[in-house]
């Protein structure tokens, strides 16, 4: 609870921040008399919420990001496996992927345009390239920082490459894979939203582009704010997911700052009187008692 007070309070501290410095229209450096206040981004959050067009566009972006990352999961999971653990795959598809991986997805946006006959595939197909090379990259190399016992061992007892891939294979690189598919899921995001500003006709993105046009900086900021929980959620489940289908890996949980328990000190050994009798090793040899020096003496 104390974790989640703080970071409400973070964020309740950055919005008053925001609302101090626009409603005094501070200028300094940063010019924040230009910007809408809290109060002006929530009545038109608001105003938004009571309309149809708003969650037309909640749909439509939301129906594009996961139809392109979803392709973008399977495919790129798939491509980076077999690049991994082959080498005629390697040589075929790891150069063209390597030439076309550098590309911005949304440089792209022209040839999707001439490629795809409508706007929606075309948008997809970004949202699907920006997604795969993150979650391609991360399989392969999650495959193949794999240990080669494991695979030796399922060898071993008869297991052929269905059972390699299916025991040693995908549970191995998991915590890899949700590694890309969380890079690419935020990737997806962001190449969304600038192809439905360039190309779309509906969606987060192309109702943020339109209150630009129109100087409506307050939707402006209500798209924005729209897209950063969007992606937080969708990130947020991603994250979940993988934690579920990894629960069986070896974890570090948060133990908070503490003062630590001293180690209670051992009283040292009483010296022996000058004269007391030497200890009797045959005895303490036949109740397993000797101290470790007389048991080193003993066996030597």
């Amino acid at each position: 609870m104390t974790r989640y007070a703080l970071r409400a309070a973070s964020v309740a501290a950055a919005l008053g921040l925001w609302q101090l410095l626009t409603s005094l229209n501070v200028d300094l450096w940063l010019r924040f008399s230009q910007f809408p206040t809290v109060a002006d981004v929530a009545r038109t959050f608001a105003d938004r919420l009571a309309g149809d067009d708003y969650w037309t566009d909640l749909t439509d972006s939301l129906t594009r990001i996961l139809t392109g990352f979803l392709l973008a999961a399977v495919v790129g999971v798939a491509t980076g496996v077999l690049v991994a653990r082959s080498r005629v795959a390697e040589d075929l598809l790891g150069p063209v992927l390597e030439v076309v991986r550098p590309i911005p997805a949304i440089a792209l946006v022209p040839v999707a345009i001439l490629l795809f006959p409508s706007n929606e595939q075309g948008i997809v197909f970004i949202t699907f390239t920006a997604a795969f090379f993150p979650v391609m990259v991360s399989t392969r190399h999650s495959v193949r920082a794999l240990a080669p016992g494991w695979e030796e061992a399922v060898r071993t007892m008869g297991g052929g490459r269905w059972r390699i891939l299916g025991s040693v294979v995908l549970p191995g690189a998991l915590p890899g894979i949700f590694g890309g598919l969380s890079v690419g899921l935020g990737v997806s995001w962001i190449c969304v939203i600038s192809a439905e500003m360039i190309s779309g006709q509906y969606g987060v993105g192309y109702r943020t582009w339109q209150d630009y046009t129109v100087v409506d900086y307050p939707g402006v900021f209500v798209g924005m704010v729209t897209i950063g929980v969007l992606g937080w959620a969708t990130s947020t489940a991603v994250e979940l997911l993988g934690r579920r289908l990894t629960r069986w890996l070896p974890r570090t949980s948060y133990v908070p700052a503490g003062r630590p328990r001293a180690a209670r000190p051992r009283p040292a050994p009483a010296a022996p009187a000058p004269d007391a009798p030497p200890p009797d090793v045959s005895a303490a040899v036949s109740t397993g008692t000797e101290p470790e020096g007389a048991r080193d003496e003993h066996l030597v």
